[in-house]
């Protein structure tokens, strides 16, 4: 698979990729069958994972990237360093729009992001990458 030059797996990149891969197994998904795996490194080495849950009125299900941010916050990060989001498939398992602004608050333009299916890496992304031109907090300043 291809990744960007700028970019290179290291060894705290692959513990992060296999626990992405390791937390698809605790999805909820009965209704779409498809888990999806999340976890971020933040600003203190500490990963955070997290899964995908749907629900039965589909609206109100959680993607597996917003529970990974949701775990960092809670235990204290506010920064993501790097983020592997994994699913099974042919094709890329991707942060959807809405969870590539998640993300967006809490990193860097320049942030890695590692896609992998069940059997490991498969490509890398910057955020910007994926969400060129964006909104983020320093839009804001106070």
């Amino acid at each position: 698979m291809t990744q960007p030059s700028s970019l290179s797996l290291k060894d705290n990149d692959n513990a992060l990729i296999k626990a992405a891969i390791a937390a698809m197994a605790s999805a909820y998904a009965p209704y779409s069958g498809f888990s999806v795996g999340a976890a971020i490194r933040d600003e203190h080495g500490q990963i955070h994972t997290g899964v995908n849950v749907e629900n039965a009125a589909y609206p109100q299900g959680s993607c597996a990237e917003a529970g990974a941010i949701a775990a960092m916050i809670m235990a204290g990060g506010r920064q993501i360093t790097a983020i592997s989001v994994a699913g099974k498939g042919d094709l890329l398992c991707t942060p959807c729009g809405g969870c590539r602004q998640r993300i967006r608050e809490f990193a860097a333009l320049k942030t890695p992001i590692f896609i992998a299916d069940e059997n490991g890496f498969r490509q890398a992304f910057t955020l910007d990458t994926l969400l060129p031109h964006s909104f983020g907090p320093d839009h804001l300043e106070k």
